[in-house]
């Protein structure tokens, strides 16, 4: 049994296979056209498919996708595992309904805080009743890179990619390179540091996961106990698959 669980994100769009359970391989995307899509099919046979979008994505896809496997479309009617008791569930993006979906999933019974690291950073808080009570959103990596760029007149645009931004940056930068660095990648660090204490300060049985495309930046980075998992996401994916396409 295979399933295509497909991520589009403000990004990146990206896929992952799965087949019999166990996570395959991810995919990213060029692009959301049809032609893509179908020869993404054509390679991998899928039996089922699901899409989280938190874009204006080609509709047409949703029904490609429907004709070629048993398809759902993550949103607010989805069949989960939690309950959204506060708010309004229909503008709760799709990715962190995924991502609560895998927290109550792989750590039932406990306080989650998720931390999807992306384009923007999601702070998603699942209570031990299975409930997302909300969290909180910030500007992520890139972006933070890229505001003090187009915003100033004179700071230079610093790539987030490993090779080229540091791994070991210096805490009191010395140059306009270092000290975007530490600006950026140290604030980030210490945000998150400071939302973890906050919250288990409140919370006992508390459990945090870092994920998203900016985790090896900060898996590392963060002095807590946490667990990292880029692939979070696609697993809550996934298990939203089975219930909602069997």
């Amino acid at each position: 049994m295979k399933t295509i669980c497909f991520d589009f994100g403000n990004t990146r769009l990206k896929a992952a296979i799965f087949e019999n359970d166990a996570f395959k391989e991810e995919i990213i995307l060029p692009n959301d056209d049809p032609f893509t899509i179908e020869r993404l099919l054509d390679i991998h046979q899928p039996d089922k498919t699901i899409l989280s979008s938190v874009i204006n994505h080609n509709p047409s896809i949703e029904k490609q996708l429907a004709e070629r496997s048993q398809f759902h479309k993550l949103s607010h009617l989805t069949k989960a595992n939690f309950t959204i008791p506060v708010g309004k569930p229909e503008t709760v993006g799709a990715d962190r309904l995924a991502l609560c979906a895998a927290a109550v999933y792989y750590f039932p019974g406990k306080n989650n805080l998720v931390i999807a690291m992306g384009t923007c950073i999601t702070y998603n808080f699942i209570n031990q009743y299975n409930e997302f009570i909300g969290g909180g959103i910030s500007p992520g990596m890139e972006m933070r890179f890229k505001a003090m760029q187009v915003f100033t007149a004179k700071l230079p645009l610093i790539e987030s990619d490993p090779m080229t931004t540091g791994w070991n940056f210096p805490l009191i930068g010395y140059d306009t390179k270092t000290n975007l660095q530490s600006g950026v990648i140290a604030g980030i660090t210490f945000e998150i540091a400071g939302f973890i204490d906050a919250y288990a300060a409140r919370y006992d049985n508390f459990n945090v996961v870092l994920t998203g495309g900016d985790t090896a930046y900060f898996a590392g980075q963060v002095k807590k106990r946490i667990f990292a998992d880029a692939n979070f996401l696609f697993k809550g994916l996934y298990a939203l698959s089975e219930t909602n396409n069997s």
